[in-house]
């Protein structure tokens, strides 16, 4: 293995997740938006997700919790995992695209509910690439002279935009798209600038604004009082423009990655890739040039929910990775481009 001459910027030494309620298949989410047994073959085909979790009933349409909720759930099983009490964290960072209210922020309902107070907290605003923002900025915190431990977490509620009294079978493919796609759930780490028992060296974090003179690729609208009658939709996606772009751009990150940590593509043991759907991480996967790292993915399972997706796959990482491992993490976010990376190591 080549040698690695910089410092770990960060060691992540626990980890959890959270998912609501039982997973929505692809059948049951049909019958309900009112599709014919078409649906079931054209998911299958050109999607490839084969289930979400929703946050609210699909038949009554009742939320069964928040984002707050998830986020709670996830920063608890990151700190029981670990052995870590709340008083042992100095900061918490969560990343997200569907904050519960503008105000106040849901990371410090979080932080709240997990008994952590008196330290620094920081919510994030983006997409896909909001997990690894998080983490970049937890790690840096991690290496603040006082501070040990730094909470990270990252999760969305995406299907809060569902309204179930539409006539779906009269979306366009660019909405009805959305409606397969999605998923909610949140996921946490737990940052240490020293190396713990079994923790996960952090050797690299990418994440850079690549969309300069580049219309949006995804569309996530907040809709208020004065305007929540305009006809415009919540969420539009330009899926043409997703699928010609992310497969180059997750290449990029790979390869700059490499570079960055001197690392040869066959010294890759894992590989955790963009998780937009089943079947376009398939295609990253095959484009990517690492045929002997262990793919670590979940989308087909959970669905794409988001800022979630990064935290949930290094919870995934932990159970199989071993001393000694290395794993690339890639994550690409299409709302503005945004690349996202994460050069890993067990120790």
């Amino acid at each position: 293995m080549a040698a690695t001459e910089s410092p770990p910027l960060a060691h992540i030494v626990s980890t959890g997740s959270a998912l609501p309620g039982e997973p929505i298949d692809n059948a049951t989410l049909g019958e309900r938006l009112g599709m014919d047994r078409l649906w079931e073959q054209w998911v299958a085909t050109f999607v490839g997700t084969l289930g979400r979790h929703l946050s609210f009933d699909l038949d009554t349409g009742k939320p069964l919790g928040t984002l707050a909720d998830l986020g709670e759930q996830a920063g608890r099983a990151a700190l029981e995992s670990g052995g870590i009490a709340p008083g042992e964290i100095d900061a918490v960072v969560f990343g997200t695209a569907t904050p519960d209210m503008l105000m106040p922020a849901t990371v410090n309902i979080i932080a709240d509910r997990l008994g952590i107070d008196g330290v620094p907290t920081y919510q994030l605003q983006s997409g896909c690439t909001g997990a690894v923002q998080a983490l970049s900025l937890g790690a840096k915190l991690a290496a603040d002279p006082g501070t040990r431990r730094v909470l990270v977490l990252a999760g969305d509620s995406c299907t809060k935009h569902f309204d179930l009294g539409m006539d779906f079978r009269a979306l366009p493919p660019t909405q009805l798209i959305n409606c397969v796609l999605f998923g909610d759930g949140a996921g946490a780490v737990v940052l240490s600038a020293e190396p713990e028992p079994d923790s996960i060296a952090i050797r690299r974090i990418l994440t850079r604004l690549v969309g300069g003179g580049r219309p949006p690729g995804h569309e996530l609208d907040w809709f208020g009082p004065a305007d929540r009658e305009d006809s415009r939709p919540a969420v539009a996606e330009d899926f043409k423009a997703v699928e010609e772009s992310v497969p180059a751009l997750a290449g990029e990150i790979v390869t700059e990655l490499l570079e960055d940590v001197d690392w040869a593509a066959g010294e890759v043991d894992f590989l955790l890739p963009p998780q937009l759907s089943g079947r376009m991480t398939e295609r990253i996967v095959a484009g990517l040039g690492l045929p002997g790292a262990e793919e670590v993915s979940c989308v087909d399972e959970v669905g794409n929910c988001g800022n979630a997706l990064p935290l949930l796959q290094l919870d995934r990482l932990r159970d199989r990775i071993a001393p000694g491992d290395r794993a690339l993490a890639v994550a690409v976010e299409s709302s503005k481009w945004l690349k996202g990376g994460l050069a890993l190591e067990a120790v």
